[in-house]
């Protein structure tokens, strides 16, 4: 079986259309109130790991449906006009994931360089995984 394109192909094609944050101008941002960061990773490597103190929790095969205002799992924070910035666990899949985003319209877009192993790696901030009421 021959691949027509592999991920790093993928990969490089997002990230000439994309923003990437410098893991230390991206940690500078943290706490800024018009910018919002986006955790895309499993619940698992959030639970594992930790995550980005204040960040919302979209996992990435929800994403594009979280995002769109037409879909029955839409959500309100990706209607706030505010700057989104993505991460994952190393920078892959944030950003394939702000292609995504950007291609759908949403902007402004962004991820994080080195993704949360080097914002972890260059000092930034890391708390654990909010936990969820049930029930209501």
């Amino acid at each position: 079986m021959t691949l027509v394109k592999t991920h790093r192909q993928l990969i490089d094609e997002a990230n000439a259309l994309i923003t990437t944050i410098p893991t230390n101008e991206a940690i500078a941002l943290h706490g800024d109130p018009g910018v919002v960061f986006v955790d895309i990773r499993d619940v698992r490597e959030l639970e594992r790991e930790g995550m980005i103190p204040g960040a919302f929790h979209a996992p990435r095969g929800m994403l594009e449906f979280w995002v769109d205002p037409t879909s029955p799992y839409y959500k309100e924070v990706f209607g706030q006009a505010k700057r989104f910035v993505f991460y994952c666990q190393s920078a892959w899949r944030s950003a394939l994931a702000t292609r995504a985003v950007q291609d759908m319209g949403l902007a402004p877009v962004a991820h994080v360089e080195g993704g949360f192993k080097g914002w972890k790696d260059a000092g930034g901030p890391v708390g654990p995984k909010p936990e969820h009421k049930k029930g209501g």
